[in-house]
This record gives C-alpha cells, sequence and structure tokens, in this order.
C-alpha cells in the first residue's frame, strides 16, 4: 500500500525511484483510503541515520494493509550529532512536542549505539522514557528494535541486559515458538534474520517478567518478543530491517577502524554471512592494507563493489510479513469500530482478543 510524501524527506523519493508506490500528498487526499500516523524515533548515530530511515519506511510501505501511511520521523536532541545530520534533522524531522500534540497511531523506536554500560547513563534515557510513558497511553502499539528493546524491558520490567562474551554479529537461523500468533502469523515458521548488538536479554529473563517470546535462535537468542498484553509493546532484538548490504557496511567499518588503530583487534567476520570467495577478498584486502600501511603507501580502496555481489538477503520476506501483522493489528486497533467496542466492554488489557 502507499506510502504518503507529506514532506521532503528525500528517502521518498530514493523509495519512489526504486519502484515503491509513493504518493503525493496531493494525490493522496484524493484518495479515500484510511490514513495511519506512524512515528518513527530514529536514535542511530549520524552515519546509519539515512540508512535507518530507509529501511524501515521501506518495510512499512511494503505492507499489503489498504491504508495511507504517514511516517514522522523524529530522534532525541540529546544526542550528540554532527552538523550534516543536526542540518538532515532540521530540516526533514519533526519534534516530539508536534507530534505529541497531533497524536501518532502507532510509533518505531531504533536502536542506538551504546555508549556506557549502565543504560540509564545513556544521554538518551530520560527524553526516552519520557516518550515511552506519552505513548503507552497514546499510541495502539510501539515496535521497538535492539536498544530499544533493551531500554524498555530494564524500565518497564526491570531487566539488566547482560554483557555478551563477544559482539553477536551475523546472520542467524531462527523458528517461531508460537506461529498461531497475530504476529507470527503465515509467516515462515524457520526464517533467517541479522543481528548485531554486544548485549542480551534472555528468554528466560523475558519469560519470567510475563512476555511472550515469539521466535528464537538457538544461537543468537531472542529474535522477537511481545508485552504481556500480546500487542502493545513489540520487541525486536534482531533487525528484520537490515538490507542486504547491511551487516557489510558495519564490518567495512570495523576493519577501516582496526586499519586506522582505532580498534585493536581484527574484527571477526559476520556469522553466516560472507561465502568462502567473500572472506578471499576481505583477507586479501586487510592484508594488502596492513602492508601498505606499513610501508608509507596509499591504502588501497575497500572491496565495496566486489562484496556486494557475493552477499545475500534471506531474511527479507520474514521481516515484511512480520512488520505487515503488526501494521494489520494497529489498523484493526485505531478502527473507529474497534474504538467503539471499547466503549461498550472490550476488555482494554486484551482489546484483539488474544488471551
Amino acid at each position: 500500500m502507499p506510502l504518503v510524501a507529506h514532506n521532503h524527506l528525500p528517502v521518498f523519493k530514493r523509495l519512489r525511484d526504486r519502484g515503491q508506490q509513493v504518493l503525493s500528498a496531493k494525490r493522496a487526499k484524493r484518495q479515500d483510503i484510511r490514513e495511519l500516523h506512524i512515528g518513527f524515533l530514529n536514535m542511530m548515530p549520524d552515519a546509519a541515520l539515512t540508512a535507518t530511515e530507509h529501511q524501515f519506511i521501506r518495510l512499512i510501505g511494503a505492507s499489503n494493509q489498504i491504508a495511507q501511511f504517514y511516517i514522522y520521523p523524529f530522534t532525541i536532541r540529546e544526542m550528540e550529532r554532527g552538523a550534516d545530520a543536526m542540518e538532515h534533522i532540521d530540516k526533514y524531522y519533526f519534534e516530539f512536542s508536534e507530534l505529541r500534540e497531533q497524536g501518532l497511531d502507532a510509533l518505531i523506536i531504533t536502536g542506538a549505539n551504546p555508549a556506557n554500560p549502565i543504560l540509564e547513563d545513556e544521554a538518551l534515557w530520560s527524553p526516552l522514557m519520557e516518550i515511552v510513558d506519552w505513548a503507552s497511553d497514546n499510541v495502539a502499539s510501539m515496535l521497538c528494535s535492539c536498544l530499544a528493546t533493551h531500554a524498555l524491558v530494564k524500565s518497564r520490567h526491570d531487566i539488566e541486559r547482560q554483557r555478551l562474551p563477544r559482539k553477536r554479529w551475523g546472520v542467524y537461523n531462527h523458528t517461531v515458538i508460537d506461529p498461531k500468533h497475530p504476529l507470527t502469523w503465515e509467516i515462515n515458521t524457520h526464517f533467517d534474520a541479522p543481528h548485531s548488538r554486544y548485549n542480551d536479554v534472555s528468554k528466560e529473563h523475558l519469560e519470567k517478567a510475563g512476555i511472550k517470546v515469539l521466535a528464537e535462535s538457538e544461537t543468537a537468542g531472542v529474535h522477537l518478543a511481545v508485552s504481556p498484553d500480546q500487542f502493545r509493546v513489540v520487541y525486536f532484538q534482531g533487525h528484520p530491517e537490515y538490507n542486504a548490504v547491511s551487516l557489510l557496511k558495519e564490518y567495512k567499518r570495523e576493519v577501516m577502524r582496526f586499519i586506522n588503530d582505532v580498534r585493536d583487534t581484527e574484527p571477526q567476520f559476520p556469522r553466516n554471512y560472507f561465502s568462502v570467495e567473500a572472506k578471499k577478498i576481505s583477507s586479501e584486502f586487510l592484508a594488502n592494507a596492513l602492508l601498505a600501511k606499513t610501508a608509507g603507501t596509499e591504502i588501497p580502496p575497500f572491496p565495496d563493489i566486489e562484496l556486494e555481489a557475493l552477499v545475500y538477503n534471506t531474511w527479507g520476506d520474514t521481516g515484511k510479513a512480520i512488520v505487515n501483522n503488526w501494521l494489520g493489528l494497529v489498523y484493526q486497533l485505531t478502527n473507529l469500530d474497534r474504538r467503539l467496542q471499547f466503549m461498550y466492554g472490550v476488555d482494554p488489557d486484551d482489546p484483539l482478543g488474544l488471551k
């Protein structure tokens, strides 16, 4: 169903140029289709800010719900940003104060790069909690990714994330635990999904708090879970929004940090992601780059083009299906008829009759 380009956010043109249906605001007003207004709290660092916009907005636009999707990107001003990112935010993003005033149907909260071992010490913590407290009473559902998931289970259930021995990074196979839940209805019961994180919350701790785990991996842990009411908060530890090259870009960044002495150790390959040929190309580049550095000569360019041809997206369809199911539930819950049913006896803690 169509996205609506109701402002000049560049990602709308990028998606339209790639073949996705994006309506102008003028054309959208002529269509008799219901609107859904979705807040998009983007807490990703500058280097991933616009890529994350593209990834999540693309997923929403791929939904088959009969609706026009208005996306409202905003961020937390307390986060440190560079000049280019701030220019983009000032030009295209909304302020939380105005979104709070106009109202939203749902909210997506991205991950963020952790800067502190204790979540409450993060600069984003207090403003994030203000947003979450408002959203808990004013939107149908929140969908949280990675660090946002860890922040919400900490604030709502006092579940502490645990530091992993090393970064959990790569593509992992997952199993659906409850294929009858509306969020996992008709998705692949075995599927791949990327993970990229230093911390973890376990299935045991989530379930002890009443949070229902819907999909997990034997090696990567919980991927998808949902709040005790079965819908109000959707938790992802993995990254269904990632493009085929997202992990490749992360790997390139870490390799270049190693070459430039920003990190001490050579980065591991993302698990289950690089082919034998891709590993060979990457290893040869790193060896040549280190030789050039030692010799004081120019470091060769990273082999982006060669590697992009050797990495594949094996998770996109399942990610789209889960987000589509979520948007379908948002659509039901925000429907006027559903609101009238709330007034006449529908359990507000179980509005979709899932219990």
